[in-house]
C-alpha cells in the first residue's frame, strides 16, 4: 500500500483561500467605519465650534454652537431605541447574498453621501438661512445617524454567520478591533494636518477653515463608501445548526423584549456603557487639552500615534492572550490600568511628559476591555437562545452600536458644554485660559470619567457571569436541545439555570478529550 495521501484537497485550499479573504475584508472594513465613527462622533463638535459658524456674528455663533451641540445630543440618544429596531430588520432579511451584506452596501453608501453633506455646512447653507439649515441639519443628521447604525449593527452582527465557533469568532473580533484600532486612532493622527492643509489650498492661511473640514469629510466619506463595499463583497455568510434552525424572528416588540429578557446581555451592556462614554468623553476633549492648557496643539497628534500602536500591538495578542487568560480577568486588569491613566491625567494635566505616560495606562488596555466586551455580548446570544428559545443576532449585537452611540452623544455635548463655558471657542487661545476655566475642564474631563469607569469595574465584578467555559456548555446544550425539538419559545430558563447547564456539563465531560476542532479556550 502507498502512503495515503496528506495534501490539502482543493475543496480544503479553497475553503482556506475564502476564509483569508474574509478575514482581510472584514478587517479593513472597520477601518472606515471606526474612521467614520470619530469623524461623526468627536470631530463632527470640534468643527461645528471652530469653524462651520465663521462667517456668522460671534454672539449668534455662540448660540447656535449651543443649538447644534444640543441637537446632536438629542438626536443620538433619541435615535438608541432605533437601534433595536434596526437590528430586527436585519435579523428578518432574508436574501441569497446572505442577511447582513446587503446593510453594509446600503448603510455605507448612503451615510457616507450624508457625512460629506453635513462637512459642508449643507453647502453653505448655515450662512445664508440659519433657521433653514437648523430645521435640514436634523433631517439630514438623523436620516445619516439611521444608515451609519444599519452599517455599525450589520458589520457586529455578521460574526455569529461568519462562524459558531468560540475562538473562530475571538479571531474576527481581533481583526474587527484591530482594523478599528487603525480608523480611529489613524485620523486622530491625521485630522490637524488634513484640515490645516487643504485649509491653506484653498485660503493660503494654515488655520481651520469650512473647506479644510469639508475636504476632511470627503476623504473620510470616501474610506467609509470603500470599507463598507470590502465588507459586503469580500465576507461569507455561513449557516450553521444554530442558525438553520433557530425560530423566525418575530416583530419590534418581541425584538426589545429578546434585550430585556437576557440579562447577562443587559449587565454586560451596563458595564460598557458605563466605559464608553468615559472613554469617548476623554478622547473627545484631549485636543482641548493641548490646544487651551498644554499651548501645544501641534503635539496632539502624539496621541493618536499612542492609541493607534497600543491598538496594532494589543488587537493580534488579545486572541493569544485570551487562550491563557480568562476576558474576565483581562477586562479588569485593563480596567485597573485606565484608573491609573485618569488619576494621572488630574493630577499631571500641565505635565506634557505625565500626561503621554498616562495616555499609555489609558489606551493600552482599550483594546482588552473592548473586544472583551464584544465577545460577551456575541456569547449572549447563545445564552438568550438557551433561555428563550429565539435567537436574535442582530438585535442582540445591536446594543453594541446603541451603546457606542450614547458613549458618542456624550462626547458631542461634553465636548459642546466645554468649549461654550470655558471660552474654548473660535479664535481662543492658552493665554485666555483662567484657573476656573481649567478646573471645569479637568472635572468634564477627567474627574466624573473616573467615577463612571470605576462603576463599570464593580459592575462587571458582580454582575457578569458569562464565560468562555460557560459559553462552550452552552452551545453543546443548545446543539442537543434543538436536535431533539426540546427548545420552545416560551421556554425561558434564569440565569442559575442556564449556568447550572454549564456546571452538569462540565461535570459530565469531566476527564475526557477535546472533540476535535473545538479549541480548549478561547
Amino acid at each position: 500500500m502507498g502512503e495515503p495521501n496528506t495534501a490539502p484537497t482543493a475543496a480544503q485550499q479553497s475553503g482556506t483561500k475564502s476564509t483569508l479573504t474574509s478575514r482581510i475584508a472584514y478587517a479593513f472594513g472597520n477601518v472606515g467605519q471606526s474612521a467614520f465613527y470619530n469623524a461623526l462622533s468627536t470631530y463632527f463638535i470640534v468643527y461645528v465650534t471652530s469653524s462651520l459658524f465663521s462667517g456668522v456674528d460671534k454672539s449668534v455663533a455662540t448660540k447656535l454652537i449651543g443649538i447644534i451641540t444640543g441637537l446632536v445630543v438629542v438626536i443620538r440618544i433619541a435615535e438608541i431605541f432605533i437601534d433595536p429596531l434596526l437590528g430586527n430588520i436585519i435579523d428578518n432579511t432574508n436574501t441569497k447574498w446572505g442577511r447582513f451584506k446587503p446593510w453594509q452596501l446600503i448603510g455605507g453608501t448612503v451615510s457616507a453621501i450624508l457625512l460629506v453633506l453635513v462637512y459642508t455646512g449643507l453647502f453653505g447653507l448655515v450662512n445664508v438661512n440659519t433657521t433653514l439649515f437648523i430645521v435640514l441639519f436634523i433631517i439630514t443628521f438623523i436620516v445619516l445617524d439611521v444608515f451609519y447604525s444599519l452599517r455599525d449593527i450589520s458589520y457586529w452582527g455578521m460574526i455569529p454567520a461568519l462562524s459558531s465557533d468560540s475562538h473562530e469568532r475571538s479571531t474576527y473580533t481581533a481583526l474587527g478591533s484591530f482594523g478599528g484600532s487603525i480608523g480611529y486612532n489613524g485620523l486622530t493622527i491625521v485630522v490637524i494636518p488634513i484640515v490645516t492643509y487643504f485649509s491653506w489650498v484653498f485660503t493660503g492661511k494654515y488655520v481651520e477653515s469650512q473647506s479644510g473640514w469639508t475636504c476632511f469629510g470627503i476623504i473620510v466619506g470616501l474610506l467609509g463608501l470603500l470599507t463598507a463595499w470590502t465588507v459586503a463583497f469580500g465576507t461569507k455568510e455561513n449557516e450553521s445548526a444554530l442558525r438553520s434552525k433557530a425560530q423566525k424572528n418575530g416583530n419590534p416588540i418581541e425584538a426589545f423584549k429578546a434585550i430585556f429578557q437576557n440579562d447577562q446581555l443587559l449587565w454586560v451592556a451596563l458595564s460598557y456603557l458605563l466605559y464608553a462614554i468615559a472613554n469617548v468623553a476623554t478622547t473627545g476633549v484631549l485636543i482641548f487639552l493641548f490646544k487651551f492648557i498644554l499651548d501645544n496643539q501641534a503635539a496632539y497628534s502624539l496621541t493618536g500615534v499612542i492609541a493607534l500602536v497600543a491598538g496594532l500591538v494589543m488587537a493580534p495578542l488579545y486572541p493569544i492572550l485570551n487562550k491563557r487568560i480568562p476576558g474576565r480577568y483581562l477586562y479588569i486588569g485593563g480596567m485597573i490600568s485606565m484608573i491609573a491613566g485618569y488619576v494621572m491625567l488630574g493630577i499631571f494635566s500641565d505635565n506634557i511628559i505625565m500626561v503621554f505616560v498616562a495616555l499609555v495606562l489609558f489606551d493600552v488596555p482599550g483594546t482588552l476591555i473592548q473586544m472583551t466586551a464584544i465577545l460577551s455580548l456575541t456569547d449572549s446570544i447563545e445564552y438568550g437562545q438557551l433561555k428563550t428559545g429565539k435567537r436574535n443576532e442582530a438585535v442582540t449585537l445591536s446594543v453594541r452600536p446603541m451603546l457606542d452611540k450614547i458613549g458618542g452623544a456624550m462626547s458631542n455635548g461634553i465636548v459642546g458644554i466645554i468649549a461654550v463655558a470655558a471660552g474654548m471657542t473660535g479664535n481662543a487661545t492658552a493665554a485666555d485660559m483662567t484657573a476656573s476655566n481649567i478646573h471645569i475642564f479637568k472635572i468634564c474631563a477627567f474627574y466624573i470619567p473616573l467615577v463612571l469607569i470605576i462603576l463599570s469595574l464593580i459592575v462587571f465584578l458582580f454582575k457578569v457571569k458569562i464565560t468562555e467555559k460557560m459559553h462552550d456548555e452552552i452551545v453543546k446544550e443548545l446543539e442537543v436541545k434543538l436536535a431533539n425539538g426540546e427548545i420552545e419559545a416560551d421556554d425561558a430558563q434564569t440565569v442559575e439555570a442556564v449556568e447550572a447547564v454549564a456546571v452538569a456539563e462540565t461535570a459530565g465531560t469531566a476527564g475526557t478529550a477535546t472533540p476535535a476542532g473545538q479549541p480548549e479556550s478561547r
